[in-house]
């Protein structure tokens, strides 16, 4: 098991409706038969993973964060092979945070979880302090979860994505590299603040990478504020390219209080596309996903 203070490296593989629109032309509920297929191929997803251990990577740094509805399969296998297990409890697609299973008056949710018993539960969380939708119905939200994940004993992680609203965008001249550089960092910042002044303790924070390492520096400053000293951040890869991904991690990496990433469809989207164009093979999927994985281990541990 990962412990709190050692990297944590962290394979995602919880996309659900993106992933079915993007990858599978699927709109709408898929039938039996596509569930079987989505499933299958997270299964070689997984492989990679554990192809990349084979080959060198620490199992005991290494976790797999990955969904019931199409990865259960995997979940069990990770559990089986001794590796830190991380699932979502949020609705996918949704803007504001809504519960996969169950409702929020409810122990359906927490039901699922200790079905699978993961190490970390995960919500994916979207704010920004400017922004219009309801905050405080998805803070109460968010405090409800957060106690009762911290009663079962498990660790919560909140992935966080801050994104633009259109008067912050327009500061910027509609530059999205402009908003990360210049405004993203601080925003950031000032959500986990208030988030933990509302009663939402993470054990982990997933934040979007940071360009310098004076951000990465504040972020953890806001994440580990009034004694959180045990309290980490993660950097999430955003489906961002290999280069960026790489300026990311060596951001986090020379910054104590990040202790690894979570990256998902930067490793394994190309290798899944074109095995669905019949591109690639079995074994070459399963080659390439553990090659960029292995990558991106590397480029953290420099």
């Amino acid at each position: 098991m990962v412990t709190s203070n050692s990297y944590l490296f962290i394979l995602a593989m919880d996309h659900r409706d993106s992933l079915l629109r993007d990858l599978y032309g699927i709109d709408g509920d898929p039938t039996g038969e596509q569930i079987t297929r989505v499933s299958a191929h997270k299964g070689l997803v997984f492989d990679g993973l554990l192809r990349a251990i084979e080959g060198g990577v620490d199992i005991s740094r290494v976790a797999v964060l990955v969904d019931e509805r199409y990865g259960a399969d995997v979940a069990v296998r990770a559990r089986e092979a001794g590796i830190d297990l991380a699932m979502p409890i949020e609705r996918s697609g949704e803007p504001l945070f809504l519960l996969e299973y169950g409702t929020f008056g409810d122990g359906e949710w927490m039901r699922h979880v200790e079905a699978f018993g993961p190490d970390q539960v995960k919500v994916l969380v979207r704010d920004n302090p400017n922004g219009s939708f309801n905050r405080l119905l998805q803070f109460d939200r968010l405090v409800t979860v957060s106690k009762a994940i911290r009663a079962s004993g498990r660790k919560f992680l909140v992935e966080l994505l801050v994104p633009a609203t259109p008067s912050q965008l327009e500061s910027v001249g509609s530059d999205a590299l402009r908003y990360d550089t210049e405004l993203r960092a601080g925003l950031t910042a000032q959500v986990i603040e208030e988030m933990q002044d509302e009663g939402i303790e993470p054990d982990i924070w997933k934040v979007e990478g940071l360009e310098t390492e004076q951000d990465a520096r504040a972020i953890v400053s806001a994440a580990q504020r009034g004694g959180r000293s045990k309290v980490s951040c993660i950097v999430l890869g955003r489906d961002s390219t290999q280069q960026r991904l790489d300026h990311w991690l060596e951001v986090a990496s020379a910054v104590e209080g990040f202790r690894g990433f979570a990256i998902g469809r930067s490793i394994w989207e190309k290798p899944l596309t074109d095995h669905l164009a019949g591109t690639a093979s079995d074994e070459e999927l399963v080659h390439r996903v553990a090659a960029s994985f292995t990558h991106f281990v590397q480029t953290w541990e420099r």
